[in-house]
C-alpha cells in the first residue's frame, strides 16, 4: 500500500464470505449536506434486489474503483475521476434508475 491510501476494509467480492478475523480498520463518519441525500430504505432495497446491479458488481475494474474511492482520503475527487469511467457512470446511471431518481 502507498502513503497516499489509507487503511480499509477488505473487499468481500458477492459470492465470498467474510471470515472472522476480518476487520474494518478505519471508521469514517458518514456526512451529508442535505438530509434529502439519504437513501430511504426502500430505495437501499430496490438497489440490492437488483440482479443487474448485484451482476455489475462482478467486475473487478468496477469493484476497484469503488474500492480507491472508499479507501481515498479525497473521496469526492475519487468520484469525480471515476464518473469519467464508462464502467462506473453506466453502474452509477443503474443505480439511479433503481432508486427512482
Amino acid at each position: 500500500m502507498n502513503g497516499a491510501e489509507t487503511p480499509c476494509a477488505i473487499p468481500v467480492s458477492v459470492e465470498e464470505k467474510p471470515v472472522a478475523d476480518v476487520k474494518v480498520v478505519e471508521k469514517r463518519p458518514v456526512k451529508v449536506d442535505e438530509p434529502g441525500e439519504v437513501l430511504l430504505k426502500l430505495q437501499l432495497e430496490s438497489i440490492a434486489s437488483s440482479s443487474e446491479i448485484r451482476n455489475d458488481l462482478m467486475d473487478e475494474s468496477l469493484q476497484k474503483l469503488i474500492h480507491k474511492i472508499d479507501c481515498s482520503t479525497d473521496p469526492e475527487t475519487e468520484l469525480d475521476v471515476a464518473m469519467g469511467v464508462d464502467v462506473f457512470r453506466i453502474f452509477t446511471d443503474k443505480i439511479l434508475s433503481a432508486i427512482g431518481s
